[in-house]
């Protein structure tokens, strides 16, 4: 049975990252301004989440609020980066959030940091100065600033959903679109109209209610039943396929330094969460060990 569990935990979580995946796509096709894209997904996908939960436990505990903030400035970050840099380089950039989560765990609710992240933090630094030589004179370097950003707001989104494991997180997912939605909609008034066509309106409902919506409710199925590590480790999918859709449809090329530096930070936030994925279960198994030899004692004695 906790095979089982695990089973439907680590397919949910894949399926998660692939619908993440698909985000810069429509984000680059719909011909909005950033704040209309991210204010209209995040309201359909919130009409998505309550239906799903029917009674929301909405209790206002500082995780609950502060993953919703968290959560809701990544969405804006994220959505904004896409704009003005590639789809390659805002998901590649936000990917740093697995390692920076790691320490911000370390300081907000005590959990270790190992040797893999110390010796990740560097290597992933350095793909990120890589990304940047093609962008210090461009345009770009915002949208890659903004990038780095939502890696921050991302990465303690994560620690704030870990200190709801025993609630329902999937109530600050759904406070986070409120927020967004409310805020995009008072900044709206102080921007243009955007152009809608019916093709605008199918993208936006496609990211509403699969991209997020959906993908919000597969992931609070998931991290019930794997580890935060390996449901990083399966979130490798996302920065891997993101660019790729985009390349396959409308013909944005990444950089090849964006390819070199890219490729060294997956790489680095993959060993990490590998290693770190070992020693959990080298930990697990020597418990259960240790467990299996008191009960056999207490039979013998």
């Amino acid at each position: 049975m906790e095979n089982y569990s695990k089973s439907i935990g680590i397919a949910a979580m894949a399926a998660t990252a692939f619908l993440w995946s698909i985000a810069g796509l429509f984000i680059k096709i719909i011909d909005w301004n950033p704040i209309a894209i991210a204010g209209v997904r995040s309201f359909i996908a919130s009409i998505v989440i309550l239906i799903y939960l029917k009674h929301p436990r909405i209790h206002l505990s500082f995780p609950q609020i502060a993953a919703a903030v968290a959560n809701s400035a990544t969405m804006l970050l994220f959505v904004s980066a896409n704009k003005t840099t590639t789809a390659a380089n805002a998901i590649i950039l936000q990917y740093f959030a697995p390692v920076l989560t790691v320490f911000v765990s370390a300081v907000l609710i005590k959990e270790r940091a190992r040797i893999e992240h110390f010796i990740a933090l560097p290597l992933v630094a350095a793909g990120m100065i890589i990304m940047f030589f093609d962008e210090l004179g461009g345009g770009r370097l915002f949208g890659n600033i903004l990038g780095i950003m939502s890696a921050v707001t991302f990465s303690f989104y994560f620690v704030f959903m870990r200190m709801q494991k025993d609630g329902s997180p999937l109530e600050s997912i759904l406070m986070s679109h409120w927020l967004t939605a409310g805020i995009c909609l008072i900044v709206s008034f102080f921007l243009p109209v955007p152009h809608i066509t019916s093709k605008s309106l199918a993208m936006i409902a496609v990211l509403g209610i699969v991209q997020i919506g959906l993908s919000a409710i597969l992931f609070s199925v998931a991290i019930k039943r794997v580890s935060a590590v390996q449901a990083n480790l399966i979130a490798v999918i996302e920065p891997v396929f993101n660019p790729v859709w985009v390349f396959f449809v409308i013909g944005e090329v990444p950089g090849t330094n964006t390819l070199i530096g890219g490729g060294i930070i997956i790489f680095a936030v993959t060993m990490a969460s590998i290693i770190s994925a070992h020693r959990i279960e080298e930990i697990t198994r020597i418990g259960q060990l240790t467990q299996s030899d008191d009960d056999a004692c207490r039979n013998g004695c």
